[in-house]
């Protein structure tokens, strides 16, 4: 069986989980460098390497049509009446790790409601679409959530497990406070301390009594196959039987259920069978490299996400060095409309008003929280890369995707230089040909006049993003040359070549029927 080890620059391993291999189930021998492995669900070429492992950055190209039957597969999403929307909110783990306790918890939720992050996301969300104006400037981050190292190392005598007697010494009055403050409260097990294995529902029956109702379910310590005969399904498969036998047994809304197993297993075609999110790539650093290498991988998966059931890209690094400006609006950026879970993660006492501004853009969360249309935005072209290429410095920079006012566009700037960025609207399967359209940046909130045929943004920052909101504004001009969007699609129902110019290109009537399209409307994003 062949697996990829994930870089320790780009993907850091967690507390005691060392070494983690992201598992692609290729069943087969490892092959010699340079050579393309051809399987029915992934094709991809082995890059030379010293150290004789798969790296993330290995991936040179996909088969379109492989991964298309891959995503396309039917999988009924786990719709029980939580997460619908991806979740809003904190995690511990990147800004404090394992310095965290009771106090800082209850303090965090303060600096949550402070800060006017937290009010109801359908109400808020449906306030901002329909622009109802309400004086309030909170945004929807529900959820304040414990990550690892928030139990003693052993289980009490009656097999329960115990929260550390020092620093959370009432863990229920630690819930109630951030409860009484209109958060919710998640939970995580567990990497190096007792795990939930053979004790799900004790244990999730524990977490219900201390009033979490959100856990984050850990990949570490995983028993030897001979011992359990389940695999990775067959553990989270365990915990999720586990939650939905304590929903009918206790009357209450069932656990959301985070699955967090770095992608092993194709988690992505299975995962929303068991949980409502799950982890798609080892874990994030607050650098660019990792966001790219992210970026990169989960573009190709990104049919997996819809209502109920989110690719999870790992929780935000905003606010915690190591981005500029233009990145960490980029990161934010992909995460939202790409749908994931956005879950904040630094120290709110010490945080910056331009963070806390990227976090606030009602315009790009209102994406992520439509409540009509769940799908994640995909690339329609890979702009530095011939389509359809895997590249994890440098992934695709044109992306769109529905909404409910509209289509979203992504243009992503993947150079170490300011970039133009151009693309034709019919590029996108989401754009009708013959229509202009209205143009919103997300960004500036600024409405940027209508674009006929194609768009154009000047001086893109390094690592910068714009996106947009596009709506249908009606025809199109009459007259336009050449008449079609697309030139060399001009044909009859027969397929014969319809316009001024001979099928045969002439290439001095191509060029002047190109550049005329070009330079119609083009409509250029503010900077």
């Amino acid at each position: 069986m062949a697996s990829l080890r994930l870089r320790s620059d780009i993907f850091p391993s967690r507390s005691v989980c060392q070494n983690h291999f992201l598992d692609m189930y290729l069943d087969t021998s490892l092959p010699t460098p340079n050579s393309i492995i051809k399987k029915d669900q992934i094709r991809f070429r082995r890059a030379p390497s010293d150290s004789g492992q798969w790296s993330a950055n290995s991936f040179e190209s996909y088969d379109p049509r492989i991964w298309s039957r891959l995503l396309l597969a039917s999988v009924v999403a786990l719709d029980n009446g939580v997460a619908r929307l991806p979740v809003l909110g904190y995690n511990t783990w990147n800004a404090y790790q394992c310095n965290i306790d009771q106090d800082l918890m209850v303090t965090t939720a303060k600096l949550m409601k402070s800060l006017g992050l937290l009010v109801s996301s359908e109400i808020y969300f449906y306030q901002v679409m329909h622009k109802i104006e309400t004086g309030s400037q909170d945004v929807g981050y529900r959820h304040v959530n414990i990550d690892d190292c928030w139990a003693e190392l052993n289980r009490s005598a009656s097999g329960d497990l115990v929260p550390d007697k020092i620093r959370f010494p009432n863990i229920t009055s630690m819930t109630e406070q951030i409860h009484a403050l209109g958060f919710d409260s998640g939970w995580f097990t567990c990497a190096g301390y007792p795990g939930s294995f053979q004790n799900e529902l004790r244990d999730v029956t524990t977490f219900q009594s201390w009033g979490f109702d959100y856990l984050k379910y850990d990949n570490c310590a995983i028993p030897y196959d001979d011992i359990i005969r389940e695999g990775i399904v067959g553990k989270y498969q365990r915990m999720a039987d586990a939650m939905a036998t304590l929903a009918k047994t206790s009357g209450k809304p069932p656990f959301i259920f985070s699955l967090c197993e770095w992608g092993w297993s194709q988690v992505w075609l299975w995962g929303k069978n068991l949980g409502h999110s799950w982890r798609v790539t080892g874990d994030i650093a607050p650098q660019w490299d990792s966001l790219a290498a992210i970026i990169n991988f989960n573009s190709f998966i990104t049919q997996g996400t819809d209502f109920s059931g989110h690719n999870d890209m790992d929780m935000l690094q905003l606010g915690n060095g190591g981005l500029t400006f233009d990145e960490a609006k980029s990161h934010f950026t992909a995460w939202a409309l790409m749908k994931s879970p956005l879950l904040i993660g630094t120290n709110l006492s010490a945080i910056t008003p331009d963070i806390v501004g990227i976090l606030k853009n009602t315009e790009i969360l209102a994406i992520n929280q439509d409540p009509v249309v769940g799908q994640s935005i995909s690339p329609f072209r890979w702009g530095l890369n011939p389509d359809w290429t895997s590249n994890s410095s440098f992934p695709a920079q044109y992306y769109s995707g529905p909404s409910q006012n509209g289509t979203v566009f992504m243009l992503l700037n993947t150079l170490d230089e300011p970039s133009t960025m151009f693309f034709n609207l019919t590029e996108s399967p989401w754009i009708r040909a013959g229509r202009q359209y209205s143009v919103r940046d997300l960004w500036t909130h600024t409405d940027n006049g209508t674009a006929v045929r194609n768009f154009t943004a000047h001086d893109v920052p390094p690592h910068g993003v714009v996106a947009l909101l596009l709506k249908d504004a009606g025809d199109e001009p009459s007259g336009i040359f050449p008449a079609c969007a697309v030139w060399f699609q001009c044909t009859d129902k027969n397929g014969t070549h319809v316009g001024a110019c001979p099928f045969i290109l002439d290439s001095v009537c191509f060029v002047h029927s190109w550049l005329t399209a070009l330079d119609f409307q083009a409509v250029d994003a503010p900077r």
